[in-house]
């Protein structure tokens, strides 16, 4: 089963030369959807990973497998050229810790699939259209995995911003203006709906999905889903102005701060 927007999400980052298929990608909270997109964008050295103990390494054959934690990866630093996560962040007890790491792995940049927080998606969670923990992931696992660390306890949903992504980078990598990309996409809840004892939600959701789709062609940020992809810093040129190169490496430069601070000894 191929998921399009993660797919098309590649494709349109291979298509700006973002990414190239011969690049090295790790991609974290995997499994086989991730092994058959990966596939099909063509990439060549792709590692698979996740923890749960029930993955094999053979059935995400021609790529490697790892035994990986997102948040406490064993990689050192810029260890693959891309770091990517397809709707497993907010399975973490800290997903801003697992996109760090993925960050920090990564020597290009990182790409992640996660779900939105908007106005209309908090709605959509009051009326029992959307989670607010993941109950559904772990039923439709006996009971036994899916949420939080693939546990059998529910994680909460933890839905991003832009705001909120572009902070924690700044944060982490503070040399330079984060370079983000981001893209939209509306994906309704089906199998969930489904799984639901109750068909009225599912019926709701129907009959409203037409006008849903036009506010979110119209609107894409009402979207309830989205990828973005943080590229790397690109030194110097793309140094904040206070910043220079020293030896080598990035460096206070005291003649921006002495012309607006005053003279330094």
């Amino acid at each position: 089963m191929t998921d399009n927007f993660y797919l098309d999400t590649l494709i349109q980052l291979l298509q700006r030369g973002l990414m190239t298929r011969e690049m090295s990608v790790l991609v974290v909270c995997a499994g086989p959807l991730d092994r058959d997109v990966m596939l099909e964008a063509g990439f060549k050295q792709v590692t698979i990973s996740n923890l749960d103990v029930r993955m094999k390494g053979d059935e995400f054959a021609p790529f490697t497998w790892s035994f990986q934690d997102a948040e406490d990866l064993k990689y050192p630093d810029g260890s693959f050229d891309w770091a990517v996560a397809h709707s497993g962040l907010h399975h973490c007890y800290s997903p801003v810790r697992a996109l760090l790491e993925m960050y920090r792995v990564a020597r290009k940049g990182v790409l992640v699939l996660e779900p939105r927080d908007t106005f209309l998606v908090r709605l959509g969670v009051r009326l029992n259209f959307g989670q607010e923990y993941e109950v559904a992931a772990v039923a439709g696992n006996d009971l036994k995995s899916g949420g939080v660390r693939n546990t059998q306890i529910p994680n909460y949903v933890y839905r991003w911003t832009e705001w909120e992504i572009e902070k924690a980078i700044a944060a982490y990598d503070p040399l330079a203006r984060p370079q983000l990309h981001y893209f939209y996409a509306l994906r309704a809840p089906e199998e969930r709906l489904r799984a639901l004892k109750n068909p009225v939600p599912r019926m709701a959701v129907q009959m409203l999905l037409p006008f849903l789709k036009v506010l979110a062609f119209l609107f894409p940020k009402q979207s309830n889903n989205f990828a973005f992809a943080a590229q790397k810093t690109d030194l110097p040129r793309v140094l904040h102005p206070w910043l220079v190169m020293v030896d080598g490496k990035p460096g206070i430069n005291r003649e921006w701060v002495a012309e607006r601070y005053g003279e330094f000894k």
